[in-house]
């Protein structure tokens, strides 16, 4: 088949959730025969790098992409306050991005397009007009529901109204635009009960997969035990309040009860406040330059999300290596889990700090916890598995009629 994939940011380099999971499906599919073309946004945060994109990889996808100026313009940003139009979604609107879209659709005959995120959907009556291909709307999250939990979390004052008028203009528009895809592929099975009342077009859950042959029986001979870790882009703002909580409301109780134990911090784009601030036993690190290789020196992952949506590709990859994970209820949504045996839970700080100490106590426990975590990836997140699965699904879609 050919499949022309529109993405919202580069998906390569893939250094973070959103990228991983296209760039898992691109590949995936270039694996199975298919021909796919890759059309992406640059912006001034996630800019287009080809000089970091191998060649075999710019030759099979054929990827360009198009500048879009996504920073946020206070004055637009007031003005949108007294709009019925999602301040999200309105600013992937590029006249630039439309040309060359059309161009391509005029080019080459598709059989589908795939848009990745809801924020590319105004492009959609472009691609009716331009193409007889099928439309697939990946959604990576419920956008909207990341919003109304900041909300929920956030003081009375400006910043809550402001808040609510984001997510519920963008439930609007989320919402409303599922009807005029030819079929929906969501990234966990909750996010895809979730849309079916809404719509009408076919839905499948296709989740995170992983290239399960470069995880092998996970080992621990080279990991600093105890230690714990968090792993995840810092400009996302859910990581950053998930964080700042666990810092402010359970670190303080983790290291009075484990003054030996130390909590390592990575990620790209780690705020001013994360890098000048000073916690006892906290390292900052910044961006790591191999995220694997970061997970695999250190034991436990802890993923304090307070708000969210979709599925955390970094707890997938944490598990695939065998990291014990402990995590909000939040943090591990779309994760096909049995807590207690491959995943603790925890939403205070008391079940924080006693699930870190079940860890500690019990070294065994805690491995064997990484060793389960390991063999639930192997088995609901395969890569090929799950390509078939969509590969499938593209075939109903395009050959029903």
């Amino acid at each position: 088949m050919d499949i022309l994939f529109l993405c919202n940011k580069p998906p390569f380099p893939a250094r973070e959730g959103g990228p991983i999971a296209m760039n898992m499906l691109i590949e995936g599919l270039i694996e199975q025969g298919h021909q796919v073309k890759v059309l992406t946004v640059s912006s001034y945060k996630y800019p287009f790098r080809p000089e970091l994109i191998p060649p075999d990889y710019m030759e099979a996808t054929c990827i360009e992409a198009v500048e879009v100026d996504l920073h946020i313009r206070p004055f637009k940003a007031f003005i949108n306050l007294f709009a019925r139009k999602s301040y999200h979604v309105e600013r992937f609107i590029s006249k630039t991005f439309r040309r060359r879209l059309i161009n391509i659709l005029q080019e080459h005959e598709f059989d589908i397009v795939q848009l990745e995120t809801v924020f590319l959907c105004p492009y959609l009556p472009d691609i009716r007009n331009h193409s007889m291909a099928r439309i697939v709307l990946r959604t990576h999250n419920i956008e909207h529901l990341i919003w109304k939990r900041l909300w929920e979390n956030s003081k009375p004052g400006p910043k809550k109204v402001y808040l609510k008028h984001l997510w519920t203009t963008l439930r609007k528009y989320e919402l409303g635009i599922l009807d005029k895809a030819d079929g929906i592929v969501a990234i966990t099975r909750k996010d895809a009960e979730f849309l079916k009342p809404f719509t009408r077009v076919p839905i499948i859950d296709i989740s995170f997969g992983i290239d399960s042959s470069q995880f092998p029986e996970p080992t621990y001979d080279d990991c600093e035990i105890p230690s714990l870790f968090h792993i995840g882009s810092m400009d996302w703002i859910p990581n950053q309040e998930g964080i700042q909580w666990f810092l402010s409301e359970v670190w303080p109780k983790v290291y009075d009860n484990f003054p030996f134990l130390k909590f390592y911090l990575a990620g790209r784009n780690m705020p001013e406040w994360l890098l000048n601030g000073f916690w006892p036993n906290v390292v900052v690190l910044g961006e790591v330059e191999d995220a694997r290789k970061f997970m695999l020196s250190k034991w436990i992952m802890v993923v304090p999300l307070l708000a969210g949506s979709g599925i955390r590709v970094k707890i997938i990859e944490a598990m695939a290596n065998g990291r014990p994970v402990i995590a909000s209820p939040i943090g591990a949504e779309g994760i096909e889990y049995t807590e207690g045996e491959n995943i603790l839970l925890a939403s205070t700080p008391d079940q924080f700090l006693e699930a870190i100490r079940k860890c500690i106590d019990n070294p065994q426990f805690a491995i064997q916890l990484g060793r389960n975590a390991h063999l639930l990836v192997m088995k609901e997140h395969d890569r090929r598995k799950l390509i078939t699965e969509l590969t499938h699904f593209y075939h109903r879609l395009v050959y029903t009629p």
